[in-house]
Parts: structure tokens; C-alpha cells; sequence
């Protein structure tokens, strides 16, 4: 088995660090049950890009126990978690590329070695995996990174051509993979269909606003040790994932500001209780600054240029680049290290600007991620997205698709049940008048 990780010796802290969090994954325990004796992805090949977590560990297990032939990468060079990539490997044979601080050069090699794996399902978390997938199928060799275009070129245009058509489908899990494979879609270049899982009601609402809103707070203060109450706290964006920082940070007792491009998203952050304004006015007062957005340069040169002395500035976006990390380096004279995951930059005045995470996901670069109870849904989504994408690709158009409503569904009864959390249900008459257009009254 081939692979490329840190160190095997951890593999025993990794062992039980999957465990513990797998006590907490109801829902897709139970997929894995189902798969252990359905087998729905038998005999087919997945090349996973996704953080490297105890979470992640327990999805690939999932998929193994269906029969699927996985490997594994990172979808971020901060956020391997290293004993559980050893756990994989070690325990489940699952091959496992990924090294927590890796350079560009090495998260662009691993990404190749995920591709070399030829697979018929994709499953990505950003959609490097699939983006590198098509630059090769396109022949756009300048787009690929160094590390996969130098492979790439010493494929025949046949093996070129038979990667691309070995895979008949993928899944997205995260806001900014959608966003770059609907412009793919938009562009007509997408070569296989897609099932965006992160707009399942049962991901987007639940992981986005509670995963993140925890997980980044988490990282900051795990970080910095800095107190957040009577902070001024920037959230850039609006969104599910910025509500949830949002509303973590007012709870621990932060004034909270909003910035956002979108009206309605703005408006409803006023009637939410915060204050919005442009980044431009914030920038001057805020303590604290978390970019989520999917967007680049959300905090740019001349941002960084009227910061108090002080100021922390984190991301929590799925790329670094919402951040103008280039023009921060352009305004310092020094930097150094303060502490893990902290980066002072200092200008010539004396003020200082802190980057946490070198502007990586701070909530995996210097924490462990979402909790496991809320990815139980979203990689339960993952799972029988993928269940679905084997059953159904031959039938699909090459485009991104939902989540299944009934799957959808499907997970928020499972989780429900697990929580003991009991619904009611329709009575026959209340289904005949949701039904009726004749009974008004």
C-alpha cells in the first residue's frame, strides 16, 4: 500500500481519538451498518480530498464497509490532524496522503497521488480534486500546479482521456467547491455530474452555522487565549457559516459588526441585532477580524493599513486568499512568530497586526473542526450521496445536483431518533386539506 504521512507510531492516539468521536456519529453509524451488508459501492474506486480528521476517519470507514476502494488527501495543508492519518493507514489500510503544515508543492503531490488512484467517484472539499481532474482532461496544463502538471504531461493522451471517463460522478462538501463547480457547470466544461452536499438543509444549516460558529471561535481562543467578551468582533460575510460566528461571538459576550456586499444579507444581519457597515469604517475599531465569505481579498492592503495595534485577524473561508496576505507583508517591516498558529506583523509606526493560521481555516489549523455530532450529518450526506451517485450517475446530466430531498429527510429523522426526539404526524384530514385547493376555511 502506498501512502504519505507523518508518522505511523501515532496511530494508537489516533485510534482513540476515532473512537471517541465516533460515539457521537448516530447517524452515520448506522449507514456504516447498512453498507456492511448492502454493499451499494462495491468494486467502486473514490478518491477523497477532504480535511483529515477523527470525522473524515470514520466517513472512509463508512464507504470501505460499502465496498468502495478508497484513498484519501488533504483538502488543506493545516487541517491533517496526523494521528488519525496514521489510524487509517494502520488500522483500516485505507492509503492516506496527507501531512499537517505541508507545503503547496506536497498538498499539489498528494492530490496527484489521489488522482493516480483513477477513481470513479470523486469526493472533494473545495474542488481542487476535481478542478485538477479537469485542467488534465482539457489539456489546460498551465492551470495545474507543478506537482500534478509535471505527471500529468507524462500521461499519453489516452491515459488522459481514460481518467476522465473512469469517473461517472462526485460530491461537494463545502460553499466554495459549489460555487467553483457551478461556474464550471455554467462554463460547460463539467464532465460528470456533481451532488453538492453542502446545500442539504441537513448540512448547510446545521454544520455552517453550529459547526463553524463553534469550531472558529474555538480556534481563535485556542490560538490567542484572548478574551472575546467586550471585544468589537468582525464578521466579513453573512452567510450560514458567518450567522454562526456571529452568533457564538455576541454570545461570549462580544459587540458583534457585520460587513457584507449582498442587501438582503445585510438587512437581515440589522434585524438580527447587529451593526453592518462597510470593512473600510471596521477596519479602523474591531479587535477581532473572521473572513467567511469564499471570496478574495475580502481584507486587503489598504484594510490592514488603518488597523488599531493589536488587532487579530483570522479566516475561516475554505482558501487563505480572502485574505491579502501579500499587501500585509507589503505594509510590515517585521515578523515573527508569537506563538503556534500566530503571526505578528508590525508596521514602521510600531502598530502590529496578528495572523492566525497563516489565514488557513483557523478552526482546523488550530483546532480539531467542527464537532463530531453535527458532521454526522454532513458526512451521512456524503455517504449516501455517494450511494446515490453509483445507483443513478448513468441517468444524471453532467451538471451539480442537490441532495435527494428524501435523503435529506432520511438524516434529520435518523438524527432525531438518535437525540430521542419524537414529531408528530399528519392525521388523514390534515393531509386532505393540505391537498385540497377546495377548503379554504
Amino acid at each position: 500500500m502506498n501512502y504519505d504521512i507523518a508518522d505511523t507510531a501515532l496511530a494508537d492516539k489516533g485510534r482513540l481519538r476515532i473512537e471517541w468521536a465516533a460515539q457521537s456519529m448516530p447517524v452515520l453509524n448506522q449507514i456504516k451498518e447498512r453498507f456492511t451488508q448492502e454493499k451499494p459501492l462495491q468494486g467502486k474506486r473514490i478518491s477523497a480530498c477532504l480535511h483529515v480528521t477523527t470525522e473524515t476517519a470514520s466517513l472512509m470507514k463508512t464507504l470501505k464497509a460499502g465496498g468502495a476502494d478508497v484513498v484519501l488527501c488533504a483538502s488543506n495543508p493545516l487541517s491533517t490532524q496526523d494521528d488519525v492519518a496514521a489510524a487509517l493507514v494502520v488500522d483500516d489500510e485505507i492509503p492516506v496522503f496527507a501531512i499537517k503544515g505541508e507545503n503547496d508543492d506536497t498538498y499539489y503531490e498528494h492530490i496527484r497521488d489521489a488522482l493516480k488512484h483513477a477513481p470513479n467517484l470523486s469526493m472533494d472539499d473545495g474542488a481542487d480534486l476535481v478542478s485538477s481532474l479537469h485542467f488534465i482532461a482539457l489539456k489546460r496544463f498551465d492551470g495545474l500546479h507543478p506537482s500534478v502538471r509535471k505527471w500529468a504531461k507524462t500521461l499519453s493522451e489516452k491515459e488522459q482521456e481514460s481518467l476522465l471517463s473512469s469517473v461517472i460522478g462526485g460530491t461537494e462538501e463545502t460553499t466554495t467547491g459549489v460555487i467553483r463547480l457551478r461556474s464550471m457547470s455554467n462554463d460547460g466544461i463539467l464532465q460528470f455530474p456533481i451532488v453538492a452536499v453542502n446545500d442539504a438543509m441537513t448540512k448547510h444549516l446545521f454544520d455552517n452555522r453550529y459547526g463553524t460558529g463553534q469550531s472558529t471561535l474555538d480556534g481563535i481562543i485556542r490560538a490567542t487565549n484572548r478574551l472575546i467578551s467586550g471585544s468589537i468582533f468582525v464578521v466579513c460575510g453573512y452567510g450560514w457559516c458567518s450567522r454562526g460566528v456571529a452568533m457564538r461571538a455576541r454570545g461570549m459576550g462580544a459587540n458583534v459588526i457585520v460587513t457584507e456586499v449582498d442587501p438582503l444579507r445585510a438587512l437581515e444581519a440589522v434585524m438580527d441585532g447587529y451593526r453592518v457597515m462597510p470593512i473600510s469604517d471596521a477596519a479602523k475599531i474591531g479587535d477581532f477580524f473572521v473572513t467567511l465569505t469564499g471570496d478574495k481579498h475580502v481584507i486587503r492592503k489598504e484594510h490592514f493599513e488603518v488597523m488599531k495595534d493589536g488587532a487579530i485577524v483570522a479566516n475561516s473561508g475554505h482558501f487563505n486568499v480572502e485574505l491579502d496576505i501579500d499587501g500585509l507583508e507589503e505594509i510590515s517591516v517585521n515578523k515573527r512568530k508569537m506563538r503556534e498558529f500566530v503571526d505578528e506583523y508590525k508596521r514602521e509606526d510600531g502598530r502590529c497586526v496578528y495572523l492566525l493560521g497563516e489565514g488557513r481555516l483557523i478552526n482546523l489549523a488550530a483546532a480539531e473542526g467542527h464537532p463530531s455530532s453535527v458532521m454526522d450529518m454532513s458526512f451521512a450526506n456524503q455517504a449516501l450521496s455517494a450511494e446515490y451517485m453509483a445507483a443513478n450517475a448513468a441517468s444524471l446530466e453532467k451538471k451539480v445536483y442537490g441532495v435527494p430531498t428524501e435523503i435529506d429527510q432520511e438524516i434529520a429523522r435518523l438524527k432525531l431518533a438518535s437525540m430521542h426526539a419524537v414529531i408528530d404526524t399528519l392525521t388523514e384530514e390534515q393531509q386532505r386539506y393540505l391537498n385540497s385547493w377546495e377548503s379554504g376555511t
